[in-house]
């Protein structure tokens, strides 16, 4: 399964370099080469991506990953919600270190 916060990171890494090998956005993202590929083909198959051979590349393992309509749509809609979870978590934090320094001071 595929969750939320793995396909926002992918599709952000694809749409900033869409020509990033399997490897080097495993790398990126601290996952297996296993689970790079995986999370690829199951953002192809719901349409989200597609890959595209290089046209004219001596290495023929090179793609194209381009997100597609749906996938921008995903990725304005994934990344609203990461926003809306990290504020929150972020504001939890906040009152949490603001009671450490209150009992800090007392």
């Amino acid at each position: 399964m595929l969750d939320e916060e793995s396909r926002y990171k992918i599709l952000k890494e694809l749409e900033q370099d869409p020509d990033i090998s399997q490897r080097e956005l495993a790398k990126r993202l601290g996952i297996s080469l296993g689970k790079a590929n995986f999370c690829l083909k199951a953002l192809i198959e719901k349409g989200l991506i597609k890959a595209e051979n290089f046209k004219n590349n001596t290495n023929k393992v090179g793609y194209l990953y381009l997100l597609t309509p749906k996938g921008i749509e995903e990725k304005v809609s994934l990344t609203q919600r990461f926003l809306k979870r990290k504020l929150a978590e972020y504001e939890a934090l906040e009152k949490e270190i603001e009671q450490l320094r209150q009992e800090v001071k007392t």
